[in-house]
């Protein structure tokens, strides 16, 4: 089998690691919280980094007028099938497809990781923006607006006495290198493609 076949066969499976490890990772830190709270984001589901950081982000948000993070979300039955479906796709393709087929398989992946990430930021900014108006507590801005307590989408950000970590994990890492393989195997595909068969 090809060098460039194999890439390809690599890195349409290695997004299956997602439904392993999570996607990404939202960290609070502040002083009243020696252990920072942390929540983990999958593919298909929320999860504590430590018993009850989640009911405990819900509780202190609830003063603030924050929406509680939610059991399921509906992108968690939508982006799973996703990456079946596009993993299916890129095993066909890596099975019997030329190798320009590899580039449409990484154009494709592209926007789906694309769509995704653009999700996750308008999920963020309305569940930080969106506030309960009889909340406990309210506060503004130096120019008198609301303000709003969006995680940063990427990095780390002050938030009133805490400090936000939002980061890839695991999961969008591997996401990410199977991406890369594909395109990979384009280019190695194409100088197979220009190399003549030895007799």
């Amino acid at each position: 089998m090809k060098k460039s076949r194999i890439l390809m066969f690599l890195g349409a499976l290695l997004p299956l690691l997602l439904f392993v490890f999570p996607l990404w990772k939202i960290t609070l830190e502040a002083p009243q919280y020696p252990t920072p709270l942390g929540m983990y984001i999958y593919i298909d589901d929320f999860a504590d980094a430590n018993p009850h950081d989640i009911k405990n982000i819900n509780l202190m948000n609830h003063y603030v007028g924050m929406k509680y993070i939610p059991d399921a979300i509906p992108e968690f039955q939508i982006f799973p099938i996703g990456i079946l479906v596009s993993v299916l796709i890129g095993l066909l393709v890596a099975w019997k497809a030329p190798s320009r087929w590899y580039l449409f398989w990484f154009l494709l992946m592209i926007a789906v990781s694309t769509a995704g990430l653009i999700d996750f930021y308008l999920w963020e900014y309305e569940y930080g923006h969106d506030l309960d108006p009889k909340a406990i507590m309210k506060f503004t801005n130096p120019d008198g607006s609301v303000m709003g307590f969006q995680p940063p989408f990427f990095g780390s950000k002050d938030i009133l006495n805490f400090r936000a970590h939002s980061y890839p994990q695991l999961g969008a890492y591997s996401l990410g290198l199977g991406i890369l393989l594909s395109l990979v195997a384009y280019v190695v595909g194409r100088k197979e493609a220009k190399t003549p068969v030895e007799s």
